[in-house]
């Protein structure tokens, strides 16, 4: 009878063995299982959401398949229960297990966004509008309500942000970045300006920045910057009109259609540099870096106009004659490219 009594015990023993470790291979083969991705995929975790809740969004998104298993996951690898909330990147061939690592590990997924030198403040407004994950704040405020928002003095904002790529969390807000665009530029003009070269025509940074947003629209070539910024230079010292067109551009607003007539040139506005002389009063669009560089040392030469090749890049010229033979060379080329 001891001895039947031992056997029952043992194959109880096995039996029950047997069945845990079935169960164990289970809740291990659920977290083996793969991302049903092709393409990598932006989830959000929301705050307070519990282990269970975030197995039931994997589910809900068609990422894994659910199991009666998965519950035991708690106590065999109580390591991948402490997820946290934020917005993570999941990436094709993930396993369950190294999904919810991303989520304990909680390092949140950094978006970018890129403001190209040379664009304006009101293209900057539409980019923040229609990027992802970024909380919404500017709504219909104005340029001035914005610059209060932001502590900036200047009404009118054109210039004033530093053209680079930036990351972002999710839930940052438009004006979070723009605080940090701002910050970020005067850092970098405030420190060219101690190292400026000597004897600029430029009072103050906000000039240099002027300065800046013009040699970024006239060309896009970074060995040209600084023989630009030379001839800009050299002009307001010999006191002479800039005659830049992007200035003129600037000016015309809304009514430039893509080209500028003669009349365009004679037409007086704040920021046509044909009819008045020096700097014209604000920025005409964002500068970077290098362009801020080039404003404030410029290329020593005695350079006092340039027109386009026609092939990429500029032609400099010391002298109208000289300038007035580049421009019809441009020409020319215009007409042979036609």
């Amino acid at each position: 009878m001891i001895k039947k009594l031992s056997i029952f015990i043992i194959l109880c023993s096995i039996l029950a063995a047997s069945a845990a470790f079935y169960i164990y291979n289970q809740a291990q083969d659920h977290l083996k299982q793969v991302i049903q991705l092709e393409d990598s995929k932006v989830i959000t975790i929301a705050s307070g959401s519990s282990f269970h809740r975030v197995l039931g969004q994997f589910t809900d998104e068609g990422l894994f398949s659910s199991s009666p298993y998965e519950k035991l996951i708690r106590k065999l690898h109580p390591e991948l229960v402490d997820v946290k909330a934020g917005t993570f990147l999941l990436e094709p061939g993930l396993t369950l297990a190294q999904a919810l690592q991303v989520l304990v590990d909680g390092k949140e997924h950094q978006f970018t966004i890129t403001f190209v030198e040379g664009s304006r403040f009101d293209e900057w407004r539409l980019q923040l509008e229609n990027s992802e994950f970024i909380e919404q704040t500017l709504g219909e405020m104005s340029e001035k309500d914005i610059a209060q928002e932001l502590g900036i003095e200047n009404e009118k904002l054109e210039g004033l942000f530093l053209a680079e790529t930036y990351h972002y969390t999710y839930g940052t807000s438009d004006l979070d970045l723009l605080k940090r665009a701002h910050e970020d530029l005067m850092d970098v003009v405030n420190s060219e300006w101690q190292d400026r070269v000597a004897k600029l025509p430029l009072k103050s940074p906000y000039e240099a920045l002027i300065l800046a947003s013009i040699i970024e629209k006239e060309t896009a070539v970074a060995s040209e910057r600084e023989r630009v910024s030379s001839v800009f230079v050299n002009r307001l010292n010999k006191r002479m009109r800039l005659q830049t067109d992007p200035t003129v551009i600037y000016g015309m607003g809304d009514s430039y259609d893509g080209n500028i007539r003669k009349k365009d040139l004679r037409t007086p506005t704040p920021y046509n540099t044909y009819t008045i002389n020096g700097l014209p009063p604000t920025p005409i669009a964002m500068a970077g870096r290098a362009s801020i560089n080039a404003a404030l040392n410029p290329e020593k030469s005695n350079y006092l106009y340039f027109v386009a090749s026609g092939t990429g890049g500029h032609v400099f010229s010391k002298s109208l004659a000289e300038h007035n033979r580049a421009v019809r060379a441009y020409l020319k080329q215009l007409r042979k490219n036609k």
